[in-house]
């Protein structure tokens, strides 16, 4: 495959749980959402198995929606695709610049400047130095912050924090985009802006891989689907096809 690409390969990944017994054991299924994942490894250790044995390839324009239950697996696949976590068998491989956009509100400094803020995030992001300037000056557009950007942040009120956060989570240029969720907003004098950027960097992606509960927005940006149903895959297919099977199977 040629120019931009995302590619799973039989990725399977498992979680150690330590610490608890029988007594626990249904409270422990709940917390984790394993459904029939839970067992035991050769240590006797219980085990979560999150994923098993997914494969996926994805060339430029693909927009693939993942579909599934809360513990089916789908924010741990986006973590394994942007490399959080490490699959103990299968292989990921990107061709392209990747970015993931899995949990907006991490956390800000909240005794730095909104400034210094930004600065923090663009290491994080990758940022090259020579593009830093363009990335605080996009911030600052799509923030609507001004002057308040050189103030501490534990001084934003909780509208202003969320469109700091907002800001500083779509302003990337990536080819390869992961969205855990669609990014959404609550101030509604900013929600209009807010969705058009959202939009404009969707497009602007090469290759989009969303994972959400929103099935009639998955159909409306997506054209592939996969359905996980316990870590695997139960269906893939076009969107269309995948929003049925989930739907007849949930």
């Amino acid at each position: 495959m040629t120019g931009n690409s995302l590619t799973a390969r039989d990725v399977s990944l498992l979680f150690r749980i330590y610490g608890i017994g029988s007594r626990s054991l249904k409270k422990t299924l709940i917390s984790f959402g394993t459904g029939g994942r839970l067992g035991r490894d050769s240590a006797n250790h219980f085990v979560v198995q999150a994923l098993r044995n997914v494969s996926f390839e994805l060339g430029e324009g693909d927009r693939l929606g993942i579909v599934g239950s809360n513990g089916s697996g789908k924010s741990t696949l986006l973590r394994v695709l942007a490399g959080i976590y490490q699959p103990q068998n299968g292989t990921v491989e990107a061709k392209g610049k990747l970015a993931a956009i899995i949990d907006p509100s991490v956390a800000l400094d909240p005794y730095a400047t909104g400034y210094e803020n930004i600065q923090t995030r663009a290491i994080l992001l990758d940022v090259p130095a020579s593009r830093l300037e363009a990335f605080t000056e996009q911030v600052r557009t799509i923030s609507e912050l001004g002057d308040y950007l050189a103030m501490p942040v534990h001084a934003y009120s909780s509208g202003m924090l969320m469109r700091l956060n907002f800001a500083l989570s779509i302003s990337v240029s990536p080819e390869i985009l992961l969205l855990d969720e669609w990014l959404s907003v609550a101030d509604h004098s900013f929600r209009e802006k807010a969705q058009a950027h959202m939009h404009s960097l969707v497009e602007q992606s090469s290759i989009l891989v969303l994972a959400s509960h929103d099935l009639s927005l998955l159909e409306e940006v997506c054209n592939r689907g996969i359905y996980l149903k316990d870590g695997t895959i139960a269906h893939s297919g076009t969107i269309e096809e995948v929003i049925t099977a989930y739907r007849d199977a949930e």
